[in-house]
């Protein structure tokens, strides 16, 4: 009987340098799939359908360790939402997720039974064959946890697989510290911007209640000299005031209430000029001709605020039908486009009366973004307002160029 024989060593080196090509496609695509734009929660479903795919799992999840000793669920593919329900939070001490999230190290358990005596239900219609545990890591913290759901061994797939799985989940924790500390200069950047609108909006009920203090005077003195046709005239402005008072002070604390969505800039301006829309009446056209933004919090706050300003303006002086707002870049340079067909304005400059108040706000903003803004508008010919700046910004603060 002929003994079987071993690979030649020539073989044996052509599948290790085929799964080291494998092992290496799978990071690349793992590193593309987590570098996109967008939410924590969007990243993370974009590697799950990725990982699932690339590695042929049945499901996948993504856990996260708590302040508290336990581990919450964030992210998952191909489980019920039954499970998921009973799933969402487990305590670290009792199941192979809690020990890698506090302990380290891969973890592979044959089969989900133990996981569904801990939830009291099945994880899936048929069990997997091994359920792989591997620690989510950034620098010599771990994180948390992702899990595959494998109807082969994990053995079966190379013996570089275990490698690559901890390469992957250090991959993942790098990119949920990056989004954490992006949530969290985007907080920091909302409570700044907060207390610059808690300023604007003190300046705006004070200047409102020294105009209105001065017509009560007025009419009092008025009521005096018992002159009704000028106590009538002075009641009335006072009322008009008072009215006008009441809608600034609302279109403060509107925007005192915004902030930028956690999804980021263009979902935010979608949802702004969608809301403008509807309560107007104008038809608002917004295009997006921008790939992945690369703006700071600091900067989507006052692009977000230039173009609520500009709507604003809009919507109380320009008897406009139709805006059209675009947003675009070209590698570090960004341009925000807003313009009507509405009654125009003639005669702007640097000094402007307090009617056009709102684009020297636009220009202040404009200034903290070290950008340009133009504002072109005649009368009977609409506004069209064109915001230039850099991403990172530049050194120095370019003048603003007004041209009338």
């Amino acid at each position: 009987m002929q003994e079987p024989t071993s690979p030649k060593p020539a073989q044996t080196q052509a599948v290790r340098l085929a799964r080291k090509t494998q092992s290496l496609d799978i990071l690349y695509e793992i590193a593309t799939s987590l570098s996109q734009p967008g939410s924590l929660e969007q990243l993370l479903d974009g590697f799950l359908d990725t990982f699932i795919e690339l590695v042929d799992a049945r499901a996948a999840s993504v856990r996260l360790a708590t302040a508290d000793g336990q581990t919450r669920l964030i992210a998952s593919r191909g489980l019920a939402p039954e499970v998921l329900e009973r799933d969402r939070l487990m305590p670290a001490g009792g199941c192979p997720c809690g020990w890698a999230a506090s302990e380290g190290g891969l973890r592979i358990q044959r089969g989900t039974a133990p996981c569904a005596a801990l939830i009291g239900r099945p994880m899936l219609e048929r069990d997997c064959t091994e359920f792989v545990v591997v620690p989510v890591q950034y620098q010599d913290r771990i994180l948390g946890v992702y899990n595959l759901f494998l109807d082969r061994p994990l053995a079966a797939m190379g013996e570089d697989m275990p490698d690559l799985l901890i390469s992957v989940g250090r991959h993942l924790g790098l990119a949920i510290e990056k989004a954490r500390l992006e949530s969290e200069a985007r907080r920091f950047a909302i409570m700044e911007e907060r207390n610059i609108i808690g300023n604007e909006l003190h300046d705006s009920l004070a200047q409102s209640l020294i105009g209105m203090r001065l017509q009560l005077k007025l009419l009092g003195e008025s009521l005096e000299r018992k002159d009704i046709g000028a106590a009538q005239y002075e009641a009335t402005r006072l009322r008009r005031a008072m009215t006008q008072a009441n809608a600034d002070l609302r279109d403060l604390l509107t925007n005192y209430r915004l902030k930028i969505d956690e999804a980021g800039l263009v979902p935010t301006i979608a949802n702004l000029v969608e809301r403008f829309g509807r309560e107007t009446g104008i038809e608002v056209y917004f295009q997006n001709d921008c790939g992945a933004l690369a703006l700071t919090p600091a900067q989507e706050i006052q692009v977000f605020y230039i173009l609520q300003e500009a709507l604003t303006n809009i919507r109380k002086h320009s008897g406009a039908h139709n805006v059209r707002v675009l947003l675009n870049n070209e590698d570090d340079l960004y341009t925000v486009l807003i313009e009507d067909d509405g009654l125009g304005m003639a005669g702007i400059a640097e000094n402007m009366p307090v009617e056009h108040a709102g684009l020297a706000i636009m220009r202040e903003r404009t200034e903290r973004l070290q950008g340009q803004i133009v504002i072109e508008s005649e009368p009977g010919e609409g506004t069209r307002i064109v915001l230039i700046f850099n991403a990172p910004p530049l050194a120095g603060p370019p003048a603003a160029a007004v041209r009338g």
